[in-house]
């Protein structure tokens, strides 16, 4: 399994960065491979905010935003807004005490709309290494090396959606890659209900900020999936689901191989892949497909392996560990489905509406929930057989960031800290 996730670094990392431990850096949203999967071992299990229990250290986060942490090394990188969402800053903390090292503006925004469970800093920042690289609720982009200093800013494209950004970017190679799905500001239907030809996804140069392609998706609507990239039939593929549609591109140059038409918006939770399937799901169709990737042109019809419609995600993104698929709901549902065939094996009823994405780390799956109670779940030989409740661990504040890992410890944001939990 190692092998297998260094190699997916090596696609997102530049050379430099091989000697890097997959289970010491956190790189983007959902880890190093996209997939919310870590190699760590000996994280914590059990953990109290009121006696310290397992709790390294908390630091205040200024500001608000819903960016997930990123980690490289002894540095953790977030984002935030400040001047009710005009300020945009990046901040800088030290893994080791907590301490923030820098907090810098990049540039201002104008607020736009946004869902009450969205922010204008919900995107999560990317990291080569080198430098931090970063996308606000505008559209607004930036490149900071590790100093804190601005490298560069992109502001040309300006971003309306009804419901805000809350897709993350990703690097390959060169390119820093990152779906730009928006509505109209005139006609209020117009790319959230009703479908249109604006959505794109955007792939610019991270030396430089310029635009390097831009591939349009045809007809489609709103989404906020974080695209992943894979390998199919040795080539590299990306893949990234709007409103309507589940798309696989060519991240070299932007060029659109297969469509799967997927109906429903919005498209929030990003999708999963494992053993030669994606994952995707349209909350509000209530709607989850499995769909072999190795097309060419329209694959609606050839395409689709199963679909179910029960169980589904409205923001937390999927979770694949062979052989099953894990779903985790906003009414606090927790399921495991066979990945293969789409059968329902159990689902567990947790705490609190579990909106953040479930991570796989050490053997066991940790779902943080929107009330800061992370559930440890331990599961059995027989994947048919629900897991076990290992512990339910309270923060006391809001969460709807995903969990980070590095190391032996787990980083939770929320709405007011940023924690390390592991002694």
């Amino acid at each position: 399994m190692k092998h297998i996730i260094l190699s997916l670094l090596c696609l997102l990392l530049p050379c430099a960065s091989l000697s890097v431990s997959a289970s010491d850096n956190w790189t983007m949203f959902r880890g190093s491979t996209g997939q919310n999967h870590s190699t760590a071992t000996g994280l914590p299990v059990k953990w109290n905010a009121e006696n310290n229990e397992n709790l390294a250290w908390k630091t205040e986060i200024p500001g608000s935003g819903w960016s997930s942490p990123i980690i490289w090394d002894d540095r953790i990188f977030l984002t935030s807004t400040t001047d009710e969402g005009k300020e945009c800053r990046v901040i800088s903390v030290d893994k080791n005490t907590g301490k923030i090292l820098w907090n810098k503006i990049v540039f201002t925004q104008e607020p736009q709309n946004k869902h009450p469970k969205n922010s204008f800093a919900t995107p999560t920042p990317a990291t080569d290494g080198k430098n931090v690289y970063v996308v606000f609720g505008s559209g607004g982009f930036a490149a900071l090396d590790f100093n804190g200093n601005i490298i560069w800013t992109n502001t040309e494209l300006l971003y309306y959606s009804k419901h805000g950004l809350g897709t993350s970017p990703i690097l390959y190679k060169d390119l820093l890659i990152t779906a730009v799905n928006p509505s109209s500001r005139e006609d209020i239907r117009l790319g959230w209900q009703d479908v249109w030809d604006k959505n794109f996804v955007l792939a610019l140069d991270k030396n430089t900020g310029k635009e390097r392609w831009r591939a349009r998706r045809g007809l489609s609507r709103i989404g906020h999936s974080t695209p992943i990239v894979i390998s199919v039939n040795g080539k590299d593929l990306l893949v990234s689901p709007a409103g309507n549609v589940i798309q696989g591109f060519n991240p070299e140059n932007g060029e659109l191989v297969w469509t799967v038409q997927s109906m429903g918006e919005p498209a929030v939770p990003s999708a999963a892949y494992g053993d030669g399937l994606v994952f995707m799901a349209n909350s509000p169709s209530d709607l989850i497909r499995a769909v072999r990737p190795d097309g060419k042109g329209d694959c609606t019809a050839t395409k689709i392996v199963w679909e179910v419609k029960r169980n589904v995600p409205t923001m937390a993104s999927f979770l694949y560990v062979k052989p099953c698929l894990y779903t985790a709901c906003d009414n606090g549902s927790f399921s495991a489905f066979d990945a293969a065939t789409g059968e329902l094996f159990w689902q567990k009823r947790l705490s609190g509406n579990l909106n953040p994405s479930p991570l796989y780390a050490d053997g066991k799956i940790y779902v943080l929930s929107e009330d800061g109670t992370t559930t440890v779940l331990q599961p059995a030989d027989d994947p048919k057989q629900e897991p076990a409740i290992l512990s339910r661990n309270e923060l006391g504040e809001h969460a709807l960031a995903s969990i980070a890992v590095s190391g032996k410890s787990l980083y939770i944001r929320t709405d007011k800290h940023l924690w390390r939990i592991g002694k």
